[in-house]
Parts: structure tokens; sequence; C-alpha cells
């Protein structure tokens, strides 16, 4: 016997459909390596997570962006009343950029709420943790190996560079504090203690588990 879904299928569609534009549209504007970014990859693996009903690959999407995303949200919020926090998103307000695009990238805003809701509706499975890792340190050395540094050319400003921060923390140069494979194996080394990490913890810590999510309703 086939047990219920817990996901409403209109938010499948819906979040489906919305990533069936935002893919051609990114992939013209930015080319095929923009989807290696984090947060692009949690977008796509989430519509899997969806269809699925994967706590895993749910638990993995939230483990990885929650807490970089958290910051997106708070600076786009204070922009929007002037008060930035990190200037992050001065982009969404800029008039230059045409309003689509904009609509498109504030995915990064309401994509950690629906990470959230799908914890909170299939459980937290604990091995994401370990899932986002392995992805994760795959495309940061795909993006340290093959990717170009910052800046972009002037010929083609939108184009990733920098991805992922494997170069330095600001995409208008490489850093300069150190060489850039210490620099690199630091990254490698600082996200999952400051950020993977302590989402992992909390998630477990505060989210339903999987098993308490799996069991039926009396």
């Amino acid at each position: 016997m086939q047990s219920p879904s817990r996901l409403p299928l209109w938010t499948k569609l819906a979040y489906t459909a919305f990533v069936a534009v935002l893919v051609p549209h990114y992939w013209q504007a930015y080319g095929p390596t923009n989807f290696l970014y984090f947060c692009d990859i949690a977008l796509l693996l989430a519509v899997v997570a969806m269809w699925r009903e994967s706590a895993l690959l749910a638990s993995a999407c939230a483990v990885g962006i929650l807490l970089p995303q958290l910051f997106w949200m708070i600076d786009f919020v204070g922009s929007l009343v002037g008060l930035p926090f990190t200037g992050m998103t001065a982009y969404m307000f800029q008039d230059s950029i045409p309003l689509f695009a904009r609509f498109l990238s504030f995915f990064h805003f309401w994509l950690p709420l629906l990470l959230l809701w799908l914890v909170a509706r299939l459980g937290y499975d604990r091995r994401g943790l370990w899932v986002w890792w392995g992805l994760a340190w795959a495309a940061m050395v795909v993006s340290y190996l093959y990717l170009p540094k910052p800046p972009a050319p002037a010929s083609n400003p939108g184009l990733p560079v920098n991805v992922n921060y494997v170069f330095g923390l600001n995409d208008k140069a490489p850093q300069t504090w150190m060489p850039a494979p210490l620099f690199f194996a630091c990254m490698l080394a600082a996200l999952p203690a400051i950020i993977w990490w302590p989402t992992h913890w909390l998630l477990k810590r505060f989210a339903p588990s999987v098993q308490a999510r799996q069991q039926p309703e009396h």
C-alpha cells in the first residue's frame, strides 16, 4: 500500500515550473558554470527532493545554504529600508538589471524558507551533512581547477568567476593574503567548521527527525 504524499502536489508543480523558467535563463545569461554555486546546487537538488519526498536531499540542501542565505535575507531587508548589512544584495535594487532577472534571483530569499518547510514536513536526516559535504567539496574543486579567477572580463561581465569564493572573498580580485592553494585549503576546512556543522547541529537539535515524521499519525 502506497503511503500518502507528505507534500502537496501544487507545491511540487509550482517549484518545478519556477526552476524550469530559471534554468534556461541563467544558462543563457551566465553559462552552465553558474550552476556550480552552492545556492544553485541546492535549488536544483530541491526539485528532486520534493518529487521524491527525500528527507536526505532536503536535509543536505538545508545544511549547505541556510546560514549563508540568512545573511542574504538580512541584507535584502536591510537594503529595503536603507540599512544594508553586507551590500551583497545591492544588485537587487539596480534599475540597470532587468526586473525579470531580479525576480528570478529573489529565490535566494525564499529558498531557505522552503527548505525549512521541507525539513519540517519530511524530517531532518543527519546524513544530509555528509551528502552536502561531498557535493560542495566537489563543486569547490571544479571551481578552483577549471573556473576563472576574478575579475570577470569586461567583454562578459556576467561570467561566473571566483565561484564559491575559492580564490578569495572579493569578486573584484583574488586574495593576496596567502598562496592560492593554501587559501583554498583553508576554505575547504572553514566551510564545514563554521557553516555546515553548526547548521547540522541546530537542525539535529530543533528539527523533527526522519523517524518521527515516518511514524503514522494517530
